[in-house]
């Protein structure tokens, strides 16, 4: 390690050599290499942490291209994890990186995450904030977390020295469709930088053992405003570590007669039935990657370019992760109330979770 390279940050007081030995020392695992995970890994690697570890599925697209700075043209259908190792490396050589080009999942997660000392949740997606929460219960290990919501964003730090967990403040999950992601709010492009870097930020307090890390509250970031405000988080005292994973952290469908799984729906296709696929995404979200069959439809054309749906074969609905299928579902329905239209939970993210 060359000791000019963190020169300005070991003459910090209340970090010095210690703290940078404590970042050398630590393994940090970065779950999403998008908008959250490129300036959480960027910083923690040109900081000098030690060994750095990510884990994503997904390829990068166009439209990520706008709030994920480390991708450019060239990268589109690349993986993401793959175009991230190669900025990295350049970045700093020294940090040791695990790649791993494939989803967080109830069975690969203790596995991944039991080797390392902290985990930074960079999915911004509501199951795996549940499946991280649960597997770093079990292990002992912290994670920061960070959430996008139109202009706003939010960050804390999960089980950190025995204190409050997610569920102490969202103990289940939302039923499927009722949260809209960044993909139905859309995001500007800078905000996740922000709130990346942030993550970043409680990563290091908490491996150097800092004073206030963003543990029992929740951080509230209002870009219009440029202001933050802090919620206090109780310990939950009835919640107690599992015993297992849960086979599926999906969405629960209950309730929602319209509402079908991804596993569902692959089970469908396999089967061979009949029916009509509709993807409500945007076309540069269709033309880089969908599924066969599918007709584009983009959500804010719904109601103007659809096709008379009275055949009678049942219509189902995806986007990228749900809340836009399910809008397109609502409306399909008021028009044509005989014809069964579905629309499919957790869409294209969860079915690439679900094929691997």
């Amino acid at each position: 390690m060359s000791a000019d390279r963190y020169d300005r940050q070991t003459r910090l007081e209340d970090f010095g050599p210690e703290g940078q030995r404590a970042l050398s020392e630590a393994a940090v695992l970065i779950i999403g290499a998008g908008g959250l995970g490129v300036p959480a890994a960027t910083y923690l690697n040109a900081m000098g942490i030690g060994r750095l570890g990510l884990v994503d599925g997904d390829v990068v697209e166009t439209s990520n291209l706008h709030r994920q700075p480390a991708y450019g043209p060239a990268s589109v259908g690349m993986a993401k994890v793959r175009e991230l190792e190669k900025v990295l490396r350049a970045q700093n050589p020294d940090t040791q990186l695990d790649i791993r080009d494939t989803f967080l999942n109830p069975t690969n997660a203790l596995e991944l995450i039991g080797n390392y000392d902290l985990v930074v949740d960079a999915t911004d997606n509501l199951p795996t904030r549940f499946l991280v929460d649960d597997a770093c219960l079990m292990l002992g290990i912290p994670w920061v977390y960070g959430a996008l919501h139109g202009f706003e964003g939010q960050v804390s730090v999960f089980n950190y020295r025995g204190g409050p967990t997610y569920r102490c403040l969202f103990p289940v999950p939302p039923p499927a469709g009722e949260i809209p992601d960044c993909d139905t709010l859309g995001t500007l492009g800078v905000l996740p930088g922000l709130i990346g870097t942030m993550q970043a930020l409680e990563a290091v307090k908490a491996i150097c053992g800092q004073e206030g890390v963003c543990a029992g509250k929740l951080l509230l970031y209002d870009a219009r405003k440029q202001q933050t405000l802090h919620i206090a988080i109780q310990k939950d005292a009835n919640r107690t570590v599992p015993d297992d994973l849960s086979a599926t952290y999906q969405l629960s469908c209950e309730g929602k007669p319209d509402a079908v799984s991804g596993s569902e729906y692959l089970r469908l296709r396999k089967e061979g039935a009949a029916h009509l696929l509709v993807d409500v995404r945007e076309p540069g979200e269709f033309e880089s990657h969908h599924l066969d069959g599918a007709r584009n439809i983009p959500m804010k054309r719904i109601a103007s370019d659809a096709p008379d749906f009275s055949s009678g074969n049942p219509v189902y609905l995806i986007c990228e992760t749900g809340p836009r299928s399910r809008r397109a579902c609502r409306e399909l329905q008021s028009r044509w109330p005989s014809t069964p239209f579905f629309w499919i939970s957790g869409g294209m993210r969860q079915l690439k979770v679900e094929s691997q």
